[in-house]
């Protein structure tokens, strides 16, 4: 279990300074087009993109839903914990808390995309 810890610290790591280095050559390279004399190109002028309609429609109800059932699997781990029906301590089902609190976000996602369609339904 070491192992995976060194993984994922080693792979944030590396992610990290990735993304540092991107950002500072991004900088790098519209700096020297605006100094050019190309705003146009660079792009940096331009107003930010609004995201496509669907994902804008309901933002609240959509995070809203998903914190909801992110914190029902939490709960749901728990029971099953307490109660002993799972026993994941000795290695054999240990990613099952995994798995539960992803179907629990999936759930979320689901009922948000079902409550969006059936108001698009109806406004049609």
């Amino acid at each position: 279990m070491e192992t995976l810890g060194t993984i994922i610290i080693v792979g944030t790591v590396f992610y990290g300074v990735f993304a540092l280095i991107k950002v500072y050559t991004d900088y790098l390279l519209k700096r020297k087009i605006v100094k050019s004399g190309h705003l146009e190109k660079a792009g940096i002028l331009d107003p930010p993109a609004l995201p496509s309609g669907e994902s804008t429609r309901y933002p609240n109800l959509k995070w809203g839903l998903i914190a909801l059932m992110a914190g029902l699997g939490l709960i749901l781990i728990e029971i099953f914990n307490r109660t002993g029906t799972i026993t994941w301590h000795d290695g054999r089902d240990g990613f099952l808390p995994i798995g539960i609190e992803l179907v629990a976000i999936a759930i979320g996602f689901l009922v948000y995309f079902f409550i969006v369609n059936a108001k698009a339904m109806k406004n049609r």
